[in-house]
């Protein structure tokens, strides 16, 4: 019968690519590393101490062996194991700022290697490396995520539906931030029930409409205001951005313990990456350090010079 003619109008959403053409499309970020851990059938995974804890739900699922590693100041592993056949090491190109670590990390394990690219949405994946990327961290979309993988699968994939993950999205037009906060972790925990399946057509669709280049050059610009300022604060030494874009500005202070409270007290809201690594970690980590006092300060598509001003001088007050 085809689609329908008529009735009621649709959003209206201007056409346009994926940011990511040659990938996958799937659900979730989570469901990627799943299709990639069943399609390869790896034995066991080292995984980075400093991650979500939804990233240990493939390896339960599957009966997968891990094994947990240190980073360091730079955001880098501390020792590299030798892989053994059917092994693969796992790295997070933490804030979008590591592509250089993970260029080293592929010439040294080539395709046992997986590059978790959640936080990186706009990095490049390398040719042959399986990678993946989490749209919603840098985009408001309900789900999704895109996959590289060159491993025939087989597996006959039904398509997810998004519009009942909308309400936070729509609330913060509407009610702002606050109003769809509940929501918004609502979505976070049903995401992480769903099997894997393809991305929706409502994702899709919001992809499709979205202007990449006018993103790309604000975060960029905002990332720069901030370091500008902050640096000499920030017990993290960050690269230059080169052609990083970045998904937040990591400020760790060298002082100010309650600098995350103060923060979000004045409406300035910094996600923690991530509360289990309290849990995994020993409090002389570094990896404990920067889950109980890093600061992820916006710099997205949003915002602009007034409220990277705003940032600045609030830190510099409590420095």
């Amino acid at each position: 019968m085809g689609t329908a003619i008529g009735g009621y109008f649709e959003l209206e959403l201007r056409g346009g690519e994926h940011y990511h053409k040659g990938s996958l499309r799937l659900n979730s970020a989570r469901s990627c590393l799943e299709y990639v851990l069943r399609v390869r059938q790896y034995r066991k995974v080292f995984i980075p101490y400093y991650t979500c804890e939804i990233v240990l739900q493939p390896f339960q699922l599957l009966n997968i062996d891990y094994e947990f590693y240190h980073i360091n100041e730079a955001l880098e592993p501390v020792e590299l194991p030798d892989l053994k056949d059917g092994e693969v090491f796992l790295f997070t190109n933490y804030f979008g700022l590591k592509q250089a670590c993970v260029e080293r990390l592929a010439q040294r394990y080539g395709k046992q290697l997986i590059v978790d690219n959640a936080q990186a949405f706009f990095a490049p994946a390398l040719p042959g490396i399986d990678t993946f990327y989490s749209p919603r961290k840098f985009l408001g979309v309900p789900d999704g995520g895109y996959l590289y993988c060159d491993a025939p699968s087989g597996m006959e994939l039904p398509q997810a539906v998004s519009y009942d993950r909308m309400s936070y999205l729509l609330k913060r037009v509407d009610m702002g931030a606050e109003a769809g906060y509940g929501d918004f972790k609502g979505n976070d925990e049903s995401l992480a029930e769903q099997p894997v399946m393809r991305m929706s057509a409502l994702t899709e669709n919001l992809l499709k409409a979205i202007d990449y280049v006018s993103i790309i050059e604000k975060r960029k610009k905002n990332y720069q205001l901030l370091n500008q300022s902050l640096r000499q604060y920030n017990q993290l030494n960050l690269a230059s951005l080169d052609k990083a874009v970045p998904m937040i500005y990591p400020f760790l202070p060298k002082q100010n313990t309650e600098l995350k409270k103060k923060l979000i007290e004045n409406k300035i809201f910094v996600a923690t990456y991530w509360p289990n690594v309290l849990e995994w970690c020993e409090e002389y980590d570094w990896e404990y350090q920067l889950a109980q006092q890093a600061c992820s300060l916006p710099v997205d598509q949003r915002y602009g010079e007034e409220e990277m001003k705003r940032i600045v001088e609030l830190i510099i007050e409590q420095a």
